[in-house]
């Protein structure tokens, strides 16, 4: 496999993918998207992988977001078509996926990144880790699963104020929460998600996909995503969102009416 914006590498059953777009904090662009996606498919076929691994190039960021220069002219229809085509492609994949996915959280996990990370089966997380679904302060909504994933896993409360407020928080709060797992130092978070990875790839295969299967029956959040992406896609028609995302653009602070 040959890409772009992504680092592959397989080791001992465990499939490692690493986002490199240090540059942009590894922002999610409709390239990276469609390469995570192919890569995923890859190692969901190939036998001698059984647990995957998603992190980030650095120390600053797993995933700082999508890209908001690539959707800033939408409008409605093209909102939903990207949350819809987005889901299908990455997200759902990840969170559907027969085997375990884990998220190696080093920096920044917003928006679009915290999404991913959400998709994943596990979350660990680097001591300097940041968390949050700002999109509200872009005058949209979450709209790769965030609104039905963080309720599912921190319960509808803290998730209803972490989404509305735009705030961000610790890894050490996410693990407080249950959004994450364990919190390690940056120098050892690697090592200690490729450790998990390695211990879980020692176990049955058939069993680990249908412990995945079983869980995904019962939390099954389909029509939640399908009323997100309808939602997510209003939000393109409206004045907010484009003074939100020209605010973030030029870097200063929204001024909705």
């Amino acid at each position: 496999m040959s890409f772009e914006n992504i680092e592959v590498v397989v080791d001992n059953k465990v499939g490692l993918i690493t986002i490199d777009r240090p540059k942009f904090l590894n922002a999610l662009n409709s390239q990276t998207i469609n390469e995570l996606s192919a890569c995923i498919d890859e190692f969901e076929s190939n036998a001698d992988v059984r647990v995957i691994v998603i992190t980030g190039q650095g120390e600053k960021a797993f995933v700082a977001g999508a890209d908001i220069k690539e959707f800033i002219n939408f409008n409605k229809e093209q909102g939903k078509e990207l949350s819809r085509k987005g889901q299908e492609l990455l997200f759902n994949k990840v969170n559907d996926l027969s085997k375990p996915v884990i998220a190696a959280i080093n920096g920044f996990a917003l928006g679009g990144g915290l999404e991913l990370a959400l998709s994943c089966h596990i979350r660990m997380a680097s001591e300097n880790a940041k968390l949050g679904l700002p999109e509200l302060s872009l005058g949209l909504i979450p709209g790769y699963g965030g609104t039905q994933r963080l309720m599912q896993i921190i319960g509808k409360g803290k998730a209803l104020e972490l989404i509305l407020s735009s705030n961000m928080i610790s890894a050490e709060e996410g693990e407080k929460h249950g959004l994450i797992n364990h919190v390690f130092s940056s120098e050892d978070l690697l090592v200690a998600t490729l450790k998990l990875a390695n211990k879980i790839a020692g176990n049955s295969a058939i069993a680990i996909s249908k412990s995945l299967k079983a869980m995904q029956i019962g939390s099954d959040v389909s029509k939640g995503l399908d009323a997100e992406i309808e939602l997510f896609g209003d939000c393109f028609g409206t004045e907010d969102f484009k003074e939100g995302t020209a605010a973030f653009l030029e870097k200063r602070k929204p001024n909705f009416k």
